[in-house]
């Protein structure tokens, strides 16, 4: 039996983008670019590659029915989706405004934050929903209690990359020395330990294993090491590196392989300001070369891995564990 891989992908706005690098607000004009321009670039490769894949989605910016200022915007955002969803793609929870500091929030915050997002997503696809991302890899009890009580079947928030970590600290540090503060948290640092392959976590614990009623998916990271295995670091990534990661995730049975909509957006194209190019790397690769490249990252996923769904995943785990 092939090993399986799931390809996922977060549909955070540039205005999660301004927030992380202390930006201040974001041009209004571009409060959409994410689901306008740069999903139908990723829907159109991977529709070209016959892959399934799981969109992780912020409930707000397809709420149409919630926000008169910009309603149609949102709506067409919502068909774009559920068009997806028509073809076998899967949607999934990613919080209903994308709070960075969701797993500091109180317990109904939390709640509420999971069942708002639920409800739009129930409204595009008429179908339960089955997985949840947490905004900023963060992830804690009351996020758990929430999704078990939702009937949930996964939860797919842990990054365990020691390195990943290090570098956003970092960032974030010198942002402070700037009073350019970050709006990003640092993760729970006990999730860096954390499994690296699919398990059921502890409800009080969600970094070890447990017997909760829902399965932990995590990102990918390659083996020993714990390399981040994301879209975002390949595509910025030398061939010769990007080979050498794919080639160590080959060791393990479940590739999670997390992008964000942004690895498709083109800044000239998409008129994003140079105060954000500066401080994404992979804004300063034309589209068409980003691209290239993530269809090369495809096909050699192809070759390997069984490509399939975030919840088809976690159906197998559930009975496997």
């Amino acid at each position: 039996m092939r090993p399986r891989c799931a390809v996922s992908i977060d549909l955070d706005g540039i205005a999660c983008y301004y927030r992380i690098h202390g930006l201040g607000a974001h041009p209004a004009e571009l409060e959409h670019v994410i689901l306008e321009r740069a999903l139908p670039r990723a829907a159109k490769l991977f529709a070209e590659k016959g892959l399934r894949v799981t969109w992780f989605v912020v409930g707000r910016d397809v709420d149409w029915q919630a926000h008169v200022r910009d309603g149609a915007a949102r709506a067409a955002n919502a068909d774009r989706l559920a068009k997806l969803h028509a073809r076998g793609d899967e949607l999934g929870n990613h919080s209903y405004t994308h709070p960075y500091d969701l797993a500091r929030l109180s317990a109904d915050t939390v709640a509420e934050e999971i069942a708002s997002c639920d409800r739009v997503l129930r409204a595009i696809t008429k179908r339960a929903v089955h997985g949840f991302r947490a905004p900023g890899y963060d992830v804690s009890p009351a996020m758990l209690d929430a999704l078990a009580q939702r009937g949930y079947r996964y939860d797919s928030s842990v990054f365990p990359a020691p390195g990943y970590y290090a570098a956003k600290a970092a960032v974030m540090a010198a942002l402070a020395v700037l009073r350019r503060p970050s709006g990003a948290v640092l993760t729970n640092p006990k999730l860096l330990a954390a499994p690296s392959e699919p398990y059921r976590p502890a409800m009080s614990a969600p970094w070890r294993r447990g017997q909760a009623p829902l399965v932990e998916l995590p990102i990918a990271v390659t083996p020993w090491t714990r390399i981040p295995a994301i879209g975002t670091s390949l595509l910025v990534a030398p061939e010769a590196i990007r080979r050498r990661v794919i080639a160590a995730m080959a060791q393990r049975p479940f590739f999670n392989f997390e992008l964000h909509g942004i690895d498709f957006a083109d800044a000239e194209k998409d008129g994003i300001p140079g105060e954000l190019v500066a401080h994404q790397p992979d804004l300063r690769i034309p589209i068409a070369e980003k691209l290239a490249r993530m269809s090369a990252i495809l096909d050699e996923l192809k070759a390997t891995w069984e490509c399939v769904t975030l919840g088809e995943v976690a159906a197998a785990v559930q009975l496997a564990h």
